[in-house]
């Protein structure tokens, strides 16, 4: 069955998946015959969609393009490469965590692993997929659970076996009950990871909440006949959904200031060679725990906006819990981290460009990844990513720039103030 995304504009990106660049303009067919103007929202917006990019006048970083280039500069030289968390990445772009959640298991997480690692961006394998899939190898390494679509083997085997040489990554996260499975033992010592590991492109992600449910540790639901096998790992509902289904709950973890800063050092002595990503939720301190993070040691710290989630969560969670991604930019703006990741509804290039220019590094496709391989899964993430960059590489050169690092507050105007990156 193929996933929908009913709050998500779920039609505009199974296009861009079937499209690709062309995707990015109106129908070709309607030029000369339509009259065009400003746009309707495709979606509800939020604080981060009602501002606006805004190009100056005069472009003395054009210039400099023009100099070196000995040109006018055109948007297909904007350079899109960026360093993500220690990992080379063809766009300021990853593949958001993605664990256990049935939309994301067998065959599309697949499909979603191959497309990701042949454009070179870097991709997250969420928490839980061991302890309810399986690692992939209990039999040894040509045992037959080896090649099992859905278990965390399978997926970095398929990301692994397309990978260019250079660019791209894995970024393996863990929870707590992927902690008493020892997911990051396993992947740090398996064969199957040694080229990730000798060529710098292993990451371990320490999860401390998401954005679909801040608070909360992963959700999914299980029929009443395969809850036994999960014994006491998990909370285990039988009420909350009816008779036929019960509600799996992972535990949320706790974390003060001195527990993360203790977790980070342990990862850091545990697994030398590996990188430390840090995943936040959207909580109210989201600017002091990302400085503890960083302090401690952190390549890169990702925060997912209320906006974000493509798992099981309640629906009081879903309206409204935790601070709006524009929020979270607005309270790392003092001190942002030197390599800020974040996701919330990311699928077009405007929103991706604003969070760039606001602060990121990189932005993160969940949903839109999802639907894109759904859609076609051996071409839909490569076509929805070139539509994608297109829109970068157009919008970053009518700032007048032409490399995501150098894009700031001062491009994007907020209608409360001056800039977006205004404090109050």
């Amino acid at each position: 069955m193929s996933p929908a995304a009913p709050a998500f504009p779920e039609d505009e990106v199974r296009r861009r998946a079937r499209s690709g660049a062309a995707a990015a303009f109106p129908a070709a067919e309607d030029y000369g015959h339509v009259l065009f103007g400003g746009r309707t929202p495709t979606a509800p917006e939020d604080d981060l969609d009602r501002t606006r990019l805004v190009p100056p006048v005069f472009m003395p970083e054009r210039l400099k393009k023009l100099i070196e280039l000995g040109r006018e500069p055109m948007y297909d030289d904007v350079e899109l490469t960026t360093g993500i968390g220690g990992f080379t990445s063809a766009l300021p772009v990853y593949v958001s965590a993605l664990g256990s959640t049935r939309a994301a298991a067998g065959d599309p997480g697949l499909a979603l692993s191959r497309q990701a690692a042949r454009l070179g961006l870097p991709m997250v394998i969420g928490e839980n997929v061991v302890p309810v899939h399986g690692y992939g190898r209990l039999d040894g390494p040509d045992g037959p659970e080896a090649g099992a679509s859905t278990t965390l083997l399978g997926r970095l085997r398929a990301y692994a076996g397309e990978l260019p040489d250079g660019v791209g990554g894995v970024a393996v996260q863990q929870s707590t009950e992927d902690a008493d499975a020892e997911v990051w033992n396993l992947v740090y010592s398996d064969p199957a990871a040694r080229p990730l590991l000798d060529s710098g492109r292993l990451a371990f992600e320490l999860k401390t909440g998401q954005g679909a449910k801040p608070g909360l540790g992963g959700m999914t639901v299980l029929d009443t006949a395969t809850t036994a096998r999960f014994g006491d790992r998990y909370g285990l509902d039988a009420t909350a959904l009816g008779e036929r289904h019960v509600l799996r709950s992972s535990s949320p973890g706790t974390f003060t200031a001195e527990i993360l800063r203790q977790q980070i050092r342990l990862m850091r002595n545990n697994f030398p060679r590996a990188r430390v990503w840090v995943k936040l939720h959207p909580g109210r301190d989201v600017a002091d725990a990302a400085r503890v993070a960083v302090d401690a040691g952190a390549d890169a710290v990702t925060v997912d906006g209320a906006e974000g989630g493509t798992g099981w969560a309640p629906l009081a969670f879903t309206g409204g819990v935790g601070l709006p991604l524009a929020v979270c930019l607005r309270r790392l703006a003092a001190a942002p981290p030197p390599c800020l990741l974040v996701s919330g509804r990311m699928w077009e290039g405007t929103r991706a460009v604003k969070s760039l220019a606001l602060g990121a590094r990189a932005v993160g496709l969940g949903r839109a990844a999802l639907l894109s391989v759904a859609e076609d899964p051996d071409q839909g993430l490569i076509r929805f990513t070139e539509c994608l960059a297109l829109e970068m590489r157009l919008l970053i050169s009518a700032l007048g720039k032409y490399a995501p690092d150098t894009l700031d507050r001062q491009d994007v105007w907020a209608p409360d103030g001056d800039r977006a990156g205004d404090s109050s």
